[in-house]
C-alpha cells in the first residue's frame, strides 16, 4: 500500500492506522464506566447520568491551542510535553469558571504522520487527562501535505466540563478592596512563542545558561501547568470571587475578563520574584518591560481573587498542594478613568 496513489500524493493511510495502534493503549487508559464508545467510533459517547446529582447542571465546554510551541518542542522532540500543554491548558480554561472536566477531544495534524511521535503527543494527552481525571473520548489524526511545514506539527484541543449553576465562578462577586494571590506558572506554559522563537534560533536550544540553572530548551518546553489539584483544594476553605488564568494576553487581556463593570485592579511588580527566563527574553530580545505583561504570564499561571480575610486560606492550600508561595500580587480598586490593569 506504500505506492498507492494516495501515498504517492503525500497521505500515508498505513502510517496513521499505525499511529492509532500505537495509542490506543494510552486513550483507553482514560476511560471510566462513564465511556460508553471511545477510540475507533465515529462518535465518543459518553454516560451524563451524573448531571442528575446537580440541582442546576451546567455544561462548560472550551477549545484551544499550543500555537507555536509545535515548533520549539518538535526540534527538541519533546512530544509528550506538547500533549500535557493542551489538555492543562483547556482544563484551566475551564477550571476558572468552576467546572470540573468531564471529556477532552483532540487535533493533532502535520503534513506527514511519523506513528512515534503521534503516539507520543496522544501519550502526554492522555497522562494529562488521567491526572484530571477526565476522559479522551476521541479525536482526529490529519496527515496534510502542502498544509504545513515539513517536520512540523499542530495540535488543538475541546474539553467539556461540568458545573452546579450556583457554584459558577463568574467574577461577579468581585469587589473593590479584594486581593489578588499569584498561583505559580511553570513557565511560559503555551504562550508568546513567535516572540520567542524570534529572538532565540534554533541553535541555542542546546546550550546551558547558567541563570536558567538547565538548558534553553528545557525551560521553554516545560508543560503547561494544571491548576485543577490546588484550585480543588482551595474551595475547600475559601470562596473565590474570581479566578483568572493568565494565557496569550497576559495581564492586561485577562484579568479584565472576569471584572465587574467600574472595577479595576492594581499589580505590585515587586510583590513577586519573575522567573529568570523571562528576564533572559527581555534582555535578549530588547523588549519593553510592560510588553512582556501583555505576552507572558511573568511566573503567574493563574489568579485567584478573594475577600481579605481569605488570603491565607488560599496560600495555605498553595503550600500544601503546590509547595509553593503564593504571594498576594495586587488589590482590587475602583477603575475610575483609568486603565483596568495599572502595573
Amino acid at each position: 500500500m506504500s505506492d498507492s496513489a494516495y501515498a504517492r500524493s503525500g497521505v500515508d493511510i498505513t502510517a496513521g492506522n499505525r499511529a492509532v495502534e500505537l495509542m490506543s493503549s494510552a486513550v483507553r487508559s482514560t476511560y471510566g464506566p462513564e465511556v460508553l464508545l471511545g477510540i475507533g467510533a465515529f462518535g465518543g459517547l459518553y454516560d451524563a447520568s451524573r448531571i442528575r446529582d446537580m440541582a442546576n447542571p451546567v455544561l462548560v465546554a472550551s477549545t484551544d491551542g499550543v500555537g507555536t510551541k509545535t515548533v520549539v518542542s518538535s526540534a527538541l522532540g519533546a512530544w509528550e510535553n506538547l500533549g500535557r500543554d493542551i489538555v492543562n491548558h483547556c482544563v484551566n480554561d475551564i477550571l476558572v469558571q468552576g467546572a470540573e472536566p468531564l471529556f477532552f477531544l483532540d487535533y493533532v495534524a502535520s503534513p506527514k504522520l511519523t506513528p512515534e511521535s503521534i503516539a507520543q503527543v496522544v501519550s502526554g494527552i492522555a497522562a494529562a487527562c488521567r491526572e484530571a481525571g477526565c476522559a479522551l473520548l476521541g479525536g482526529e489524526t490529519a496527515e496534510m501535505p502542502g498544509v504545513y511545514l515539513p517536520g512540523q506539527m499542530d495540535i488543538a484541543g475541546t474539553i467539556v466540563g461540568l458545573v452546579d449553576r450556583a457554584a459558577i465562578i463568574d467574577g461577579s462577586t468581585v469587589r473593590a478592596g479584594d486581593q489578588l494571590v499569584a498561583l505559580p506558572s511553570a513557565g511560559l506554559h503555551t504562550n508568546g512563542y513567535s516572540l520567542v522563537r524570534s529572538i532565540f534560533p534554533q541553535s541555542s536550544y542546546n546550550g546551558y545558561a547558567d541563570r536558567l540553572g538547565c538548558s534553553l530548551g528545557e525551560a521553554l518546553v516545560r508543560p503547561h501547568r494544571s491548576y485543577l489539584p490546588v484550585v480543588r483544594a482551595i474551595r475547600e476553605t475559601a470562596e473565590p470571587h474570581g479566578l483568572v488564568h493568565l494565557t496569550g494576553g497576559g495581564f492586561y487581556e485577562n484579568i479584565p475578563r472576569i471584572l465587574p463593570e467600574g472595577l479595576g485592579v492594581r499589580i505590585d511588580r515587586s510583590a513577586w520574584t519573575v522567573p529568570p527566563l523571562f528576564g533572559l527574553i527581555q534582555e535578549m530580545g530588547q523588549v519593553d518591560p510592560l510588553e512582556m505583561y501583555r505576552v507572558f504570564n511573568m511566573g503567574v499561571g493563574m489568579v485567584v481573587i478573594v475577600a481579605q480575610d481569605e488570603v491565607e486560606a488560599v496560600q495555605r492550600a498553595a503550600r500544601t498542594v503546590m509547595g509553593e508561595q503564593a504571594p498576594v500580587i495586587g488589590t482590587v480598586c475602583e477603575a475610575g478613568a483609568g486603565a483596568r490593569v495599572q502595573l
